[in-house]
């Protein structure tokens, strides 16, 4: 049986729910449409256009399998993210960005895997582009290309709707290290992510990066971020094409021996 038989065996028992935020990614989505709608792991692909003003929610009807869910007023990825989790039918739910290059099925693959293999409880990418330090300790903790259980998030769903329009990822890790879930990185060597700069221009893309970057420190503080990548990086666990580690940091329990 191959590896994608067996997993496919798993998905059948739980089943995938692919959720993508999209805001004006007319040019971008489709590339990642193409791959998400026909891989036979994920259940159902659901697109939640955060009032688009572009042809976005037009190249997402070309795929007659992918659910649309149009929201009339741009309200950014939080509250869009909101929306997906609560319209997904399924006990996993797989995040991705709208706006991937070089996505293949076997990224989506080795994405799902730890988590139907029950390797671990959440899973991560780590992206080519991903910021040097990222890909230094092998984590991309506001990665946005992630495996999770509905459960974690469905029950967060009114803080999700009052987050800051980029806070979920940062929100999301805090719910993980509160649960203590394993967590794997899935290393993504040919997978970039296209940047604001290049999506708007580079002026408009420097300040647009700004106003992320202030909407993580309004959901965590500076010194709160980096607890949070060691708190993260500590319930990181091996598995079959993992991101290669660079740093280790010992787990309480490991200093015990």
């Amino acid at each position: 049986m191959t590896a994608i038989s067996t997993l496919s065996d798993r998905h059948n028992r739980h089943r995938v729910s692919c959720i993508i935020c999209a805001f004006n990614e007319a040019p971008r989505i489709g590339a990642v449409l193409a791959v998400a709608s026909a891989h036979p792991l994920l259940g159902e692909v659901i697109v939640v256009d955060d009032g688009s003003t572009d042809g976005t929610a037009e190249v997402v009807k070309r795929f007659p399998s992918v659910r649309l869910i149009q929201c009339e007023v741009n309200r950014g990825k939080s509250a869009a993210m909101a929306v997906g989790i609560a319209a997904a039918q399924n006990e996993l739910l797989m995040l991705l960005d709208a706006d991937l290059k070089g996505l293949a099925a076997e990224h989506v693959t080795a994405l799902a895997a730890p988590v139907l293999s029950g390797a671990a409880d959440v899973s991560l990418s780590l992206r080519q582009n991903s910021l040097l330090l990222f890909r230094a300790i092998g984590l991309d903790f506001v990665s946005g290309e992630r495996v999770v259980r509905k459960e974690l998030l469905s029950e967060a769903l009114k803080e999700i709707h009052r987050l800051p329009r980029f806070g979920i990822e940062v929100f999301m890790n805090h719910l993980i290290i509160a649960r203590r879930l394993s967590i794997a990185v899935t290393h993504w060597p040919k997978v970039t992510q296209a940047r604001k700069t290049e999506k708007l221009g580079y002026w408009k893309g420097i300040r647009a990066e700004w106003r992320m970057i202030a909407d993580l420190l309004k959901v965590t503080y500076p010194l709160a971020l980096l607890s949070q990548t060691c708190h993260l990086f500590a319930l990181r666990v091996d598995h079959a094409g993992h991101a290669p580690f660079s740093v280790r940091i010992r787990r309480p329990r490991d200093t015990a021996a």
